[in-house]
């Protein structure tokens, strides 16, 4: 399978992307020109998880360059484009620091399209690297041989440019005969879960079983887990941290049970601006996305929805987040700051 996303040089330079809403019965790529497209393929979730938006905003200020070059753009219009694509999903940070980091290293379609693929780069590096810190850290802290895991939402190949986050925990857990069973919960309203985290699974010969969201508190708390692992959207600098809806039950269910409940995520998604959880702005989606079933009415027209895309859990819920440059735990920091141990904020956007 090839990248999630990538870039293809050429005569009109083309964002390539495993479009996920097509999941798991057809493999189809989008070959994306134009900002309009990709902001387009953002939203609609063709392309979705926290590192790959980060790459999506890299690769589309190189694919702004190109494209205001061959459609004469002013500067004004240049600025649109892009301001248009770093506020495509407003709850991942990355897509926005993506976006940022290739504007501040270049004013140029080269070096711009050179820090997008730096940034892509990284991403695979990193997302090995807390996958082992992560590893690790489960290992210490859950005794029971091999592991039941419960994870949530999409994490892996298809939410990163390679490998993946909390599922690239799993994966590295499972190559080391650590795994006996993943608890995938099928994740509303668009089911990430059952549709692709399931389908990976597959893929890499991982035993595992979907479950309907609202199983999962009854699953570990039944005893049936160990661990539950998960990716974030953007962490708050006091460990608050938002991810898919839904997540916010398995964190409560996994303190009621006395189980680690572990974040992994880049250091990217750390938002250095946000100070807690309640200042993360919570997308909320179309009602369509609940009132139908593969494009089939289940509720009476005119029923009112609401729909967040994301919840936030409490950094004290969380018994440790895992970064590419080691693992934190929440609970026993001793200030606000509590990624100062890791790395200086400084180095990491």
């Amino acid at each position: 399978m090839a990248n999630t996303i990538e870039w293809i040089e050429g005569t009109i330079p083309t964002v390539r992307l495993l479009d996920q809403t097509r999941l798991p019965h057809v493999v189809e790529y989008l070959n994306v020109t134009t900002v309009a497209e990709l902001v387009d393929a953002i939203q609609r979730l063709a392309v979705r998880g926290a590192p790959a938006l980060g790459a999506a905003g890299g690769y589309g200020v190189a694919l702004a360059h190109r494209e205001a070059a061959r459609e004469h753009w002013s500067p004004a219009e240049f600025a649109s484009a892009v301001e248009s694509l770093r506020n495509a999903r407003p709850t991942a940070v990355n897509l926005a620091w993506g976006v940022d980091r290739v504007m501040q290293a270049s004013s140029n379609a080269e070096g711009a399209l050179a820090e997008a693929i730096d940034i892509a780069n990284e991403d695979k590096a990193g997302n090995l690297a807390l996958s082992a810190h992560g590893a690790e850290w489960i290992m210490s802290h859950c005794a029971r041989r091999p592991l039941r895991v419960l994870t949530h939402c999409n994490t892996g190949l298809l939410a990163t440019t390679s490998w993946g986050t909390a599922y690239g925990m799993i994966k590295h857990l499972h190559q080391d005969g650590m795994v006996e069973m993943v608890y995938a919960d099928e994740t509303r309203p668009l089911l990430q879960g059952s549709r692709l985290t399931s389908w990976e699974l597959t893929q890499d010969g991982i035993p595992h079983k979907v479950q309907v969201d609202a199983a999962a508190a009854s699953t570990i708390t039944r005893g049936l887990v160990d661990v539950a692992i998960i990716g974030a959207d953007r962490i708050a600098m006091n460990g608050d941290t938002a991810n898919k809806i839904g997540s916010l039950s398995v964190a409560l269910a996994c303190k009621f049970a006395g189980i680690p409940f572990v974040v992994a995520a880049p250091f990217s998604t750390v938002s250095l601006d946000t100070a807690t959880g309640s200042e993360i702005e919570i997308e909320e989606r179309d009602a369509s996305e609940v009132l139908e079933v593969g494009g089939a009415k289940v509720a009476l027209d005119g029923t009112q929805v609401f729909n967040p895309a994301f919840d936030v859990t409490p950094a004290e819920l969380i018994s440790a987040i895992a970064t590419e440059h080691g693992v934190i735990e929440p609970v026993l920091a001793t200030n606000s700051d509590i990624f100062a141990s890791l790395v200086p904020l400084s180095s990491s956007h």
